[in-house]
């Protein structure tokens, strides 16, 4: 840490003693604790890698797992098929304005698939920029497509890097139907990692920064200044989505913890370890944890008896929320630690319940209010 990046935190301290610049918002109100997510029903075999979901015109799922993205069909989405194949993992996934065709994000860029699953067309850079990070993606009603790239230095499976080097390197980019006239709308943004589409407005999620904004659009897609709607949340946000009722469902795909939030500040450790410690034993956010004795732990996360206690600090935790229309939290639906859905990155609403996707568990997950407890 440079001698005047200790002096500036020495006087925020000595002016602002009652200050905590990285104070964690407590777990209560529309927040508090409850296992919903542990009581959400599988859907079929896990799939190894399942990241993002969308629903088709028919009612049927799309999921993107590894390099494979299935077809969910049937009472229960117990029909499962492949639907299409690449040579890279995919991710975000959405339909465009005509519904006939599927927006998928790639390792290499956009990539669109028509109703066979054949690839018609790409988008690979934006400005003269690759987009190689793509985390979400929405399209418009007027035929726009917005994608949110979540950083230019790293690949989206290398989230954990982009976090401990303090990446704010993202950007969301816009493009014409065809996928033409690509152009970046905002940048310098703390890896944006989901993006939804409600009337005039164009929400987005930063990651690293833990808070919801968004801002009006026009067309042809111009921006106005971001307003943040949530400034502080509890955890890492990823993608959203859209209501019938007009609601949001915001995915988290871990919690914050004070040691992850004191790592980040003490730029000596965080690159000594980052040097010489494998990424799996950082201390840094997970998708999933518990399956290996090598992880690290606070002393609250120790197991008495064989039980992991549910409050313990959380290495990976399962938590997705429900947003009005003005960007208020009015539910959440939790797995705790010792839990079996962590690391959610994707959460839809349907006709048949909450379609929720737990990256760190493979699960893709129903959840019907009327089941709860």
């Amino acid at each position: 840490m440079s001698l005047l990046t200790h002096f500036r935190r020495d006087l925020e301290q000595f002016f602002f003693r009652d200050r905590d610049p990285h104070a964690i918002p407590s777990m209560d109100g529309a927040f508090s604790p409850n296992q919903e997510l542990d009581r959400a029903a599988p859907i079929g075999e896990p799939l190894e890698g399942a990241d993002a979901v969308a629903e088709a015109p028919d009612g049927a799922l799309f999921v993107s797992a590894g390099k494979t993205i299935w077809r969910l069909s049937g009472d229960g989405y117990r029909d499962r098929a492949k639907f299409a194949a690449f040579d890279s993992n995919v991710g975000a996934l959405a339909f465009d304005r005509s519904n006939e065709r599927l927006l998928v994000c790639t390792a290499r860029g956009l990539a669109v698939l028509d109703r066979e699953g054949r690839t018609t067309s790409t988008l690979e850079e934006a400005e003269g920029e690759p987009l190689r990070c793509l985390t979400a993606v929405a399209a418009a009603p007027h035929g726009g497509i917005f994608l949110s790239q979540g950083s230019s230095n790293h690949e989206a499976e290398d989230w954990r890097v982009a976090l401990m080097e303090l990446d704010a390197t993202g950007r969301i980019v816009v493009c014409g139907p065809t996928l033409e006239d690509a152009r970046t709308l905002t940048r310098a943004l703390s890896y944006p990692a989901g993006l939804a589409v409600i009337d005039s407005w164009l929400w987005f999620t930063e990651s690293f920064a833990h808070r919801l904004s968004r801002t009006r659009i026009t067309h042809p897609a111009t921006a106005a200044a971001p307003e943040i709607v949530i400034k502080n949340l509890p955890g890492y946000p990823s993608r959203l989505s859209g209501s019938a009722k007009g609601d949001l469902w915001l995915s988290l795909f871990a919690l914050r913890t004070h040691l992850v939030e004191f790592v980040l500040c003490e730029d000596d450790f965080r690159l000594e370890m980052m040097r010489t410690v494998p990424q799996p034993y950082w201390v840094a956010p997970a998708l999933s944890s518990g399956k290996d004795c090598l992880e690290p732990l606070q002393v609250g996360g120790l197991r008495a008896l064989g039980v992991e206690k549910p409050w313990a600090p959380p290495r990976s935790y399962g938590l997705a929320a429900r947003l009005d229309e003005d960007g208020e939290v009015v539910e959440t639906l939790h797995s705790r630690v010792g839990g079996k859905h962590h690391g959610v990155t994707a959460a839809i609403e349907t006709s048949q319940g909450v379609i929720l996707v737990s990256k760190g568990s493979g699960r893709v997950l129903l959840y019907r209010s009327d089941d709860r407890e």
